[in-house]
């Protein structure tokens, strides 16, 4: 059994198969994210961090393969098992082509899914998945999606939350403008452009204003890092 809590999302537009999919792997200890449509899905992969993808091979607005394929194209690794009713050789190729990590059909019974599920987490991480950052008194939970600071709730949105996961995960080190743009905007463009400056000063807004010390930092001509250390 897999000892580890998961943040999983689901990809499933069956209500039934995907409450059902949902409190059970809820029992698990898991955390799960659920989407009913292909575009949904693609939203929510992209905002996210996730540990496992489950995704449904047909999906209405946007097929399962394409949501799969848009991610491997801009370096998204995280693994994914295809869920499909599709069950024939060649079937199996395509989604795995697609970029699926493994590939069940249905109908499925839930502990095969659970361990094929726990099994790409191993694969990816051979270690303890770590689901908290903390710097300070500033705790960011992948699982609930939540971050505190002093206890006090702060509310993010997913960019928002994104940005400062990405940040919390190399606490200490110097992130540059390029490396948030191509980890938390998944994509490659002008690092002169004032994204980034926009979300870091929201950002900095929530997490820092009204405590006695910032966490986070601008490292003139770098790029920025948090860290409790009195700079």
């Amino acid at each position: 059994m897999y000892d580890t809590a998961m943040r999983i999302l689901l990809i499933e537009d069956d209500r039934e198969a995907a409450v059902y999919l949902s409190k059970a792997l809820r029992e698990a200890g898991h955390a799960i994210d659920h989407a009913a449509d292909g575009e949904e899905g693609a939203h929510l992969a992209s905002e996210g961090s996730y540990d496992v993808m489950v995704v449904d091979r047909m999906l209405p607005k946007r097929d399962g393969l394409s949501v799969v394929e848009d991610m491997r194209g801009r370096g998204d690794d995280t693994p994914v098992l295809i869920l499909s009713a599709l069950g024939q050789v060649d079937d199996r190729v395509t989604g795995l082509r697609a970029g699926g990590d493994d590939y069940l059909t249905k109908p499925y019974a839930f502990s095969e899914l659970l361990a094929r599920v726990e099994a790409l987490a191993r694969r990816r991480k051979p270690g303890e998945v770590e689901t908290n950052y903390t710097v300070g008194d500033l705790v960011l939970d992948r699982l609930s999606h939540t971050v505190s600071r002093s206890g006090s709730p702060i509310v993010l949105q997913p960019r928002e939350f994104r940005l400062l996961e990405y940040l919390m995960k190399n606490a200490g080190q110097v992130v540059t403008r390029t490396m948030l743009l191509e980890n938390v905007w998944d994509y490659h463009f002008d690092p002169q452009t004032n994204v980034i400056d926009v979300h870091i000063s929201r950002l900095r807004g929530k997490i820092d204003k009204g405590f006695e010390h910032a966490l986070l930092h601008t490292v003139r001509g770098a790029g920025y890092m948090i860290s409790d250390a009195n700079r």
